[in-house]
């Protein structure tokens, strides 16, 4: 095509200059560090903690949000209501509105003196200081990724396919399990690893309501920053260097999910 080679060129220096440099300055000041010294910081058992509860929810989150987004794009797209588009507004708040706001706001609704949590905490549920409240911190910021990538899937889809599937004597599960599911997967999991990417490094909207103790609520990231404030540069380094790695790698195993899904669907 006309000015291919322009364009690529422009995208691959934009991108090395916005991703790759950044990124590989810290591969570089990990590699200057030593293995024993690598393994000792960004290995050691508070760190491995803080790996668990931060990728576990994270992808609880985004199980979640996949399901809860699925039914929320759907009423959007299939159904015409008053205050859809209020609706359709209140899915992007979390985009615009800063994480620390909205970890506030969940932590007076669930910590245990508060609106919502004053009546769970008589029944042994406890939802603010624990991965629970990280997991629903995470859903709030998680859930809009999930919802504008299966949307414009379900409108291109149409209702035609459905009343087609129906004439031919499928059954509404066997309609959504045979014709809608294959269509939405790929956008379903581009919504999912979104979210789940979102969740890995959200900060704001998680220190608030997690609690923040070392071994049990104390997320990666915050253990960066205890770090960076600690002036101890090689021991962020190195603990983000490993999120950097399992990331991409679980990132690089659902885009090659996706990518097999599109060529079954011969998409």
């Amino acid at each position: 095509m006309p000015g291919f080679g322009l364009t690529f060129g422009f995208t691959l220096s934009w991108l090395g200059l916005i991703v790759l440099i950044p990124l590989a300055t810290i591969l570089l000041k990990a590699a200057g560090m030593g293995w024993q010294e690598f393994v000792a910081v960004g290995l050691s058992p508070r760190a491995i903690a803080s790996y668990r509860l931060s990728f576990g929810t994270a992808a609880a989150a985004g199980l979640v949000n996949a399901v809860l987004g699925l039914l929320v794009a759907w009423v959007l797209v299939r159904y015409r209501f008053p205050g859809k588009r209020v609706v359709s507004a209140l899915v992007d708040l979390p985009f615009a509105l800063p994480t620390a706001v909205a970890g506030i706001a969940l932590t007076a609704l669930y910590a245990p003196n508060g609106w919502i949590g004053q009546f769970l905490e008589p029944i042994g549920i406890k939802v603010a200081f624990t991965p629970i409240g990280i997991i629903i911190a995470l859903i709030f910021v998680g859930l809009p990724f999930v919802v504008r990538s299966v949307e414009p899937v379900l409108a291109d889809l149409g209702r035609d396919v459905e009343e087609a599937a129906a004439t031919l004597g499928a059954s509404r599960f066997q309609t959504f399990n045979r014709v809608i599911m294959p269509a939405i997967g790929p956008a379903l999991l581009t919504g999912f690893a979104l979210a789940f990417a979102r969740g890995v490094g959200e900060y704001g909207s998680v220190i608030f309501i997690s609690g923040n103790m070392p071994g049990r609520t104390e997320i990666a990231p915050l253990l960066i920053v205890t770090q960076l404030e600690q002036y101890d540069f090689n021991g962020a380094t190195a603990i983000a260097v490993v999120m950097m790695l399992v990331s991409f790698t679980i990132l690089l195993l659902i885009n090659g999910i996706q990518a097999a899904s599109r060529r079954r669907m011969g998409i």
